[in-house]
């Protein structure tokens, strides 16, 4: 069996050049070729020696995800659905904005935390993706866009968010080395203030990821308090909010950007009450003594039928983000973008063949009573 060459770091792949008696050099040269010019195959390669390139025939390949699906949004978001194998497809979806280009990316096929509003956890979890297929959809995505774009070969892409399909801090031993490839000058040369790793709140992983490799981190909170948090974001019963609260203390010491982004999913009559603020200005102005520096990310809610939740109000989410702003938190309110195609925060879904019997973890949660909401309320979300 050849390696893909889309599993390894600039390490790894000199590793490998290693075994096939080359230089370290050589490894720095096809990364290049690899990542920065989005080379298939070998042949392309014409500044390596013929000797390696035929060894490199004989032992390699560059393999990405075959596409299933591209859709395209009105507002230019564009979502593709990548088959993983094993009837396993995760999906990616590019965020075009005047000032930058954003990737958000998959790390899993499903998600085993089973958060209440997340369309990815309703379908439970099949396996975690490797190194080289979470690569293999910034590598796909950004030489894709290059052609699409007509930019000349001018980089597309400037931001990933790791906020795809999964938990990437439970799919830790792929997310580093797939980190390290956006990083590396010799690859996207991505900012570390410009890629972010999303959790629900891996406290021991959060940890690690300080150690190993700090790039922007953003939590995803959903609530004020361990009993509402408890119902929405089922993890936080191992790792309630001050395990939590504390280990973004310690992710500051060493994270590019000086807070932390706390993500909040305005789910109506449910979190979304002036209560509901003020105990968060609470929670993280006072904790630890001293509060920890954040900011806020309201997200409305994109429903889907098996949440049985509703959006709140835009009138609602304003007046909450206003309390926020008030305490003297930044608060901003996402933008919905690629909506029409189901390519908005929560709706990724991709196809899982679950093997953690989502089923019943759901409906345990569903016996867990949220606030009823009134026919008239749900009309009223719809329609703002």
């Amino acid at each position: 069996m050849t390696a893909n060459l889309l599993e390894y770091d600039l390490e790894g792949l000199a590793a490998f050049c290693a075994s096939l008696g080359e230089k370290r050099f050589r490894a720095t040269q096809l990364f290049r070729w690899i990542h920065q010019k989005g080379a298939r195959d070998f042949g392309q390669m014409t500044d390596l020696a013929k000797s390696l390139r035929d060894k490199l025939e004989g032992s390699a390949r560059i393999e990405g995800l075959p596409v299933i699906t591209q859709h395209e949004s009105a507002d230019g978001t564009i979502k593709w659905l990548f088959d993983v194998g094993n009837g396993d497809a995760v999906e990616s979806v590019f965020i075009p904005e005047d000032d930058r280009g954003t990737l958000c990316i998959s790390s899993q096929a499903g998600c085993a935390v089973g958060c209440r509003f997340c369309s990815t956890g309703h379908q439970g979890f099949s396996r975690n993706l490797s190194a080289g297929e979470i690569v293999a959809q910034l590598w796909f995505a950004e030489h894709f866009l290059r052609a699409h774009l007509k930019t000349g070969g001018q980089r597309v892409i400037s931001n990933v968010v790791m906020m795809g399909m999964g938990e990437p801090l439970q799919n830790y031993a792929a997310l580093v080395p797939a980190l390290r490839v956006m990083l590396d000058d010799h690859a996207y040369g991505l900012s570390r203030r410009r890629v972010t790793v999303s959790t629900s709140g891996v406290v021991p992983m959060i940890d690690r990821l300080g150690e190993d490799c700090p790039v922007a981190m953003a939590v995803s909170l959903h609530a004020p308090n361990d009993e509402l948090r408890d119902k929405l974001v089922p993890l936080n019963k191992k790792y309630p909010l001050a395990e939590l609260l504390d280990a973004c203390q310690r992710y500051l010491q060493h994270a590019p950007r000086d807070f932390i982004t706390f993500e909040y999913c305005m789910l109506d009559g449910v979190n979304d009450q002036p209560e509901h603020a003020e105990q968060l200005a609470r929670l993280v102005q006072s904790h630890g003594g001293q509060g920890i520096s954040c900011k806020f990310n309201l997200i409305p809610f994109n429903p889907f039928p098996a949440s049985g939740l509703v959006r709140s109000p835009q009138q609602r989410v304003q007046a909450f983000a206003k309390i926020l702003n008030d305490a003297g938190i930044v608060t901003t309110v996402r933008k919905t973008r690629g909506d029409d195609i189901d390519a908005a925060c929560g709706q990724l879904a991709g196809d899982v063949q679950d093997r953690t019997r989502v089923d019943r973890r759901i409906a345990q949660q569903r016996t867990v009573m949220l606030k009823p909401v009134p026919m008239e309320t749900q009309k009223e979300a719809r329609e703002t």
